[in-house]
C-alpha cells in the first residue's frame, strides 16, 4: 500500500507541529509548510525523519496568490497525489469594528480565508487523480460559534471560512471532502500572561484547556473517515457553549485587575 501524503500549513510551531507529528507517527508522509519559521520547520522535519518518518519542510507565502501557487508546485514535486490538506496557518491581529483598517483586514482575510480556499481548490484540481478522493480540513476557532466583537477582522475571516466548509464540500465533491475543526483555547496568545491563560483556558464546560493532541486526533479522524464531509467538529471542552461579552482573555484580565490589592 502506498504511503499517504498530507500538507500541513503553519506546521513549524504549536498546533501545526502537533498535527504534523501525529500524521507522521500514523504512517503519513508529511509536508510541513512554513513562512517565517524556516529553522523550526526544518528541525521538525529532520526530527521526524530521524524517527523513521517521511517528512519535508516546504516554504510558502500564503499572503498572496502567487505564493500559494508556488507552494503547490513544491507539493507536486514531492507527490503526484495529496491525500489530505490541513489548513492550520493563520494570522491573528487585535482590532475592533471601530479601529478597523482595510489593509490589516485584507491581510488576515488573505491568509485565513483566501489561502485555505485556494489551496483546497488547487488540490482538488491538480493533486487528486480521477477516481480518487482527498480531504481538506480547515482549522477554525470556537469563536465562530461564540461571537464577541474582539479580534474583529480575525473573527470575520474565520466566520467566512466556517461557512465555506459546506460550500466547498458541495463544490469540490466527489474529488475532495471538506471538513473543519474548531478548537478552544490551547496556548498563550499575544500579550496574554500565564495567570490569565490558566484562568481563561478553564472557562469552559469541562474546566480545562483544550488538548492540542485532541485537535490533531480530530484532524486525523476526519482525514481517514471517508463518509464525513461538509462537517465542523468543535474541539473546545464546550467553550463555545459559554457565551461571553468579550474575548475570554480580556474578561479574565478585568477579573484579575479586580482582585489586585
Amino acid at each position: 500500500m502506498s504511503v499517504k501524503t498530507v500538507l500541513v500549513t503553519g506546521a513549524a510551531h504549536r498546533l501545526g507541529a502537533c498535527i504534523a507529528t501525529l500524521f507522521a507517527q500514523s504512517g503519513w508522509q508529511v509536508l510541513c509548510h512554513y513562512d517565517q519559521s524556516q529553522a523550526a520547520a526544518q528541525a521538525l522535519a529532520e526530527g521526524l525523519r530521524a524517527q523513521g518518518h517521511a517528512a519535508h519542510a516546504l516554504y510558502g507565502r500564503l499572503a498572496d496568490e502567487a505564493g500559494c501557487q508556488a507552494l503547490m508546485v513544491q507539493v507536486r514535486a514531492r507527490t503526484d497525489q495529496l491525500h489530505a490538506l490541513v489548513n492550520n496557518a493563520s494570522t491573528f491581529w487585535p482590532d475592533t469594528g471601530l479601529d478597523f483598517q482595510a489593509g490589516a483586514a485584507a491581510h488576515q482575510l488573505q491568509v485565513n480565508l483566501i489561502a485555505p480556499l485556494l489551496l483546497a481548490s488547487q488540490m482538488a484540481r491538480d493533486l487528486v487523480p480521477p477516481g480518487q478522493e482527498g480531504c481538506a480540513i480547515h482549522i477554525l476557532d470556537q469563536k465562530v460559534y461564540n461571537l464577541n466583537p474582539d479580534y474583529f477582522s480575525y473573527t470575520v475571516s474565520k466566520l467566512a471560512l466556517e461557512r465555506a466548509v459546506a460550500l466547498q464540500a458541495q463544490s469540490l465533491a466527489p474529488r475532495l471532502r471538506v471538513c473543519g475543526v474548531a478548537p478552544g483555547l490551547m496556548y498563550l496568545s499575544g500579550p496574554q500572561t500565564r495567570d490569565n491563560f490558566e484562568r481563561a483556558a478553564s472557562a469552559n464546560l469541562m474546566r480545562r484547556p483544550t488538548d492540542p493532541q485532541d485537535v490533531a486526533r480530530s484532524c486525523l479522524f476526519l482525514a481517514t473517515t471517508a463518509s464525513i464531509t461538509g462537517t465542523v467538529i468543535s474541539v473546545d471542552n464546550g467553550q463555545h457553549l459559554v457565551p461571553l461579552p468579550r474575548d475570554i482573555m480580556f474578561v479574565v484580565d478585568d477579573l484579575l485587575k479586580g482582585i489586585q490589592p
